[in-house]
């Protein structure tokens, strides 16, 4: 394997593939609003379904502007993460003040951070789901604005980043670090494996 399309804007699953040594291009949308009008919540989904869902949608997607832009053949990989309290799915904030009532919500509980990825290798398609469980300590609302005013929450599932300045909220996490972050590495390198790249 000479490399792979990575379908994603986000910088922090370009990083991780880096960090597995996978060579990569990538593959982004010519429409972000459509783009983002895939992560549509349904009425009732369960979050695994839907980052699920939404991953699947997304891999579609690449694999046809793979074939109308007439790129030479590789692997495509997608990946879509989402923040669920219970049921309830936490997606990316539209404003400060939505941020700020996501982050009152996830302050001083647990809350689950799922990610979805899909490798399409010729005909075949693989697919693994990165569940982890993450602990907020309590926020003063004098931390809460701090964080507001830095604008790390924007574009960020649940408003904010595992590996920023979020971090300092973050009294506990079980299960994937870099799932959490957007790539699970474990789950990537198996996926690659079973595609036998």
């Amino acid at each position: 394997m000479s490399f792979i399309y990575l379908a994603s804007q986000s910088p922090r699953r370009r990083q991780l593939l880096d960090q597995l040594g996978v060579a990569h291009r990538l593959l982004l949308p010519d429409d972000a609003a459509a783009a983002e009008a895939l992560e549509a919540v349904r009425p009732g989904e369960a979050p695994a379904a839907y980052v699920r869902r939404v991953t699947r949608l997304k891999l579609d997607a690449a694999l046809r502007r793979l074939h109308q832009q007439g790129l030479p053949p590789a692997p495509v990989l997608c990946a879509d993460t989402t923040v669920a309290l219970g049921r309830h799915i936490l997606g990316k904030p539209a404003d400060a003040r939505e941020a700020a009532a996501m982050l009152r919500q996830l302050a001083g509980g647990t809350h689950r951070v799922i990610t979805a990825l899909a490798l399409q290798a010729g005909e075949r398609r693989h697919e693994a789901l990165s569940d982890s469980r993450v602990r907020f300590a309590p926020m003063s609302e004098t931390e809460l604005a701090d964080y507001l005013a830095s604008g790390e929450w924007q574009g960020k599932a649940g408003a904010y980043a595992i590996q920023g300045r979020a971090a300092a909220f973050i009294a506990h996490i079980s299960g994937s670090y870099s799932g959490i972050m957007g790539l699970p590495l474990f789950e990537t390198h198996q996926i690659m494996r079973l595609a036998r790249l």
